[in-house]
């Protein structure tokens, strides 16, 4: 999960994964929304790829990402957890 939250605190993976919640999309369709090299492009997907929030298909010649949804149903799960108040039993308050 560290992994996931390092990869979510930079604004241009978070708009990657803006398009990637449209549909899926090779590298060179990503890269055309950004003013950035390639490479620059490449080094933000190995890192979402890393924390898990997208995956990479071969297709052809061409590599397509996509949104792995299930890292993003465990953020929130998470999230939800966190923000549960608890009673002094461990067991939340009603």
């Amino acid at each position: 999960m560290n992994e996931a939250f390092k990869a979510l605190s930079d604004p241009t993976r978070r708009k990657i994964l803006q398009l990637l919640k449209e549909r899926n999309l090779s590298a060179g369709e990503i890269s055309d929304h950004f003013n950035m090299s390639k490479p620059s492009i490449s080094q933000h997907l190995k890192l979402l790829k890393h924390a898990d929030l997208i995956q990479d298909e071969k297709i052809g010649q061409f590599i397509y990402y996509s949104l792995n949804t299930t890292v993003f149903q465990d953020l929130i799960s998470w999230a939800y957890d966190f923000t549960q108040k608890k009673d002094k039993n461990g067991g939340e308050e009603k």
